[in-house]
C-alpha cells in the first residue's frame, strides 16, 4: 500500500507538537496501542528530525511518521532523509510541494480560501490541509461544492464531538492536535492510558463511519 493510500484508509493523523523527545516513544507506543498508525512530528518541536528518525528505527512499517510546519523545500529534504514519508505546511508553498514529490513523499500543504486550495492542488499536493480549521464541517462542505476533486484534510478543532461531521461533509481525513495528544502535560503512566483510550475513540469514530 502506497503512502498516499495508507494515510487515506487510516484517517487520522496524530500531531505531536512540543513534546519531549525522551516521551516521544512512549507517545507513540501509546497511540499505536490506540490503533492510531499515522504521525505528524512538527518542525518547531525539539530535536525534531531526531524524533523522526528513531520513530522510524524503532516501529519500522508498524507507524508512518511525517513532519509537520514545514515551511520550505530545504527542511523538507532533510526531514524525508530522516524518514518522513508525508510533508505538512500551514501554508502553501510550491517550492516544497515540488520537492517533496521529487523524493517520493506524499505533499500536503496548507491552505484556508477557495483560492489559496485550489493553487496548492494545481501545484501538485496531494492532499491539502484545511487550516485552521474554525469554520468547522459546513466550511469543508461548502468547499468541496465547487472543488469536489480536492481531498480536503481539515486540522485544527477536530475532536471527538465533531469529526463525524466532519468525514459526512467530505473530509477525507482529519489532523488532530491536543485534542488527542496534548503535549503539555506529564507523560506518566496514567496520561499514557489515557492517550491510548482517546486514540481507541477516534478509531472507534471512524470505523463507526465507515461500517
Amino acid at each position: 500500500m502506497t503512502t498516499l493510500n495508507r494515510i487515506l484508509e487510516n484517517k487520522i493523523i496524530a500531531i505531536i507538537r512540543g513534546a519531549d523527545p525522551n516521551d516521544v516513544m512512549k507517545i507513540t507506543e501509546a497511540l499505536l496501542n490506540g490503533g492510531v498508525t499515522t504521525i505528524e512530528v512538527t518542525m518547531n518541536s525539539p530535536k525534531a528530525l531526531t524524533v523522526i528518525e528513531k520513530i522510524t528505527e524503532e516501529f519500522g512499517d508498524r507507524v508512518l511518521v511525517g513532519a509537520g510546519t514545514v515551511l520550505d523545500a530545504e527542511t523538507a529534504r532533510h526531514a524525508i532523509l530522516a524518514g518522513a514519508k508525508f510533508i505538512l505546511s500551514p501554508t502553501v508553498n510550491s517550492d516544497t510541494i515540488t520537492l517533496t514529490k521529487r523524493y517520493g513523499a506524499v505533499s500536503i500543504p496548507g491552505a484556508f480560501t477557495p483560492t489559496e486550495i485550489l493553487s496548492a492542488y494545481e501545484n501538485g499536493g496531494d492532499i491539502i490541509k484545511v487550516f485552521p480549521g474554525i469554520l468547522g464541517p459546513s466550511y469543508i462542505k461548502d468547499i468541496l461544492g465547487p472543488l469536489p476533486q480536492i481531498p480536503l484534510l481539515p486540522t485544527g478543532g477536530v475532536d471527538l464531538e465533531n469529526i463525524h461531521a466532519f468525514f459526512n461533509a467530505g473530509a477525507v481525513g482529519c489532523g488532530i492536535g491536543s485534542a488527542l495528544v496534548n503535549s503539555n502535560q506529564q507523560v506518566d503512566e496514567e496520561y499514557i492510558e489515557q492517550l491510548t483510550s482517546k486514540a481507541r475513540q477516534f478509531v472507534s469514530k471512524v470505523k463507526e463511519r465507515s461500517e
